[in-house]
C-alpha cells in the first residue's frame, strides 16, 4: 500500500496505450480487490527459500497473484509523469532483471513485516517505486499512476498491507 495515498499497488490484464504496451500497473483505492495482491520472490539462482526472513537490500521479484506477470520497470516513459513506467510483465517461466526490485527497509527495522515502511529500488533503472496523486481518466479512471522516479522521495513509501504471512523460518 502506498504510504500517503493508502492505494493499492494493482494490475489487471490490460495493457498500456504507449510505452511499453505491457500490462498496466496503477494505485488502487479499494482493500478488497484481488487485482492487489501480490507474491514475493526470490530472483532466481538466490538461496531465499519460502518463510525466510527479508532483510533490507534484498534482491526480491513481486508476481501479480491473478496474471502472474512479474513487476516491472524499464527505460519507457510512464503516461501521465514521463517518469520511468511500471509494468506487469513476463510468466511462471519468464522472467528477466527488469523484474528485480532492492528491498530498502525505512527506519531502524532489519527484516520486512507487515506495516514496515519500505521502499523499493528497481535494479536495472535504479528507480523508486512510486505514486502521486495523478489519476488516470479512462480506461483506469480513478486509479493513481505508479512509476519509477530516481530520487529518494516521501511518495516512494510503501507498506506491506492485507496479504497472508508465514511465520519466518527464524521463529520456529
Amino acid at each position: 500500500m502506498h504510504e500517503r495515498t493508502k492505494f493499492r499497488l494493482h494490475s489487471h490484464d490490460v495493457p498500456y496505450g504507449s510505452g511499453s504496451g505491457q500490462q498496466s500497473v496503477t494505485g488502487f483505492p479499494n482493500v478488497d480487490d484481488s487485482n492487489s495482491y501480490w507474491v514475493v520472490r526470490a530472483i532466481p539462482d538466490s538461496n531465499l527459500k519460502q518463510g525466510d526472513t527479508i532483510k533490507s537490500g534484498t534482491l526480491i521479484r513481486l508476481q501479480h497473484m491473478r496474471t502472474r506477470k512479474w513487476l516491472h520497470s524499464h527505460l519507457h516513459a510512464s503516461p501521465i509523469s514521463g517518469n520511468l513506467e511500471v509494468s506487469c510483465f513476463g510468466s511462471d517461466g519468464e522472467s528477466d532483471t527488469g523484474d528485480h526490485w532492492r528491498l530498502e527497509i525505512e527506519g531502524s527495522g532489519k527484516t520486512w513485516r507487515q506495516d514496515q515502511r519500505v521502499r523499493l529500488r528497481h535494479v536495472d533503472t535504479e528507480g523508486y517505486l512510486h505514486s502521486h496523486d495523478r489519476k488516470y481518466t479512462r480506461i483506469a479512471g480513478g486509479q493513481q499512476e505508479v512509476c519509477g522516479v530516481r530520487e529518494k522521495r516521501p511518495d516512494n513509501v510503501w507498506l506491506a498491507a492485507e496479504g497472508v504471512y508465514l511465520p519466518s523460518a527464524e521463529s520456529k
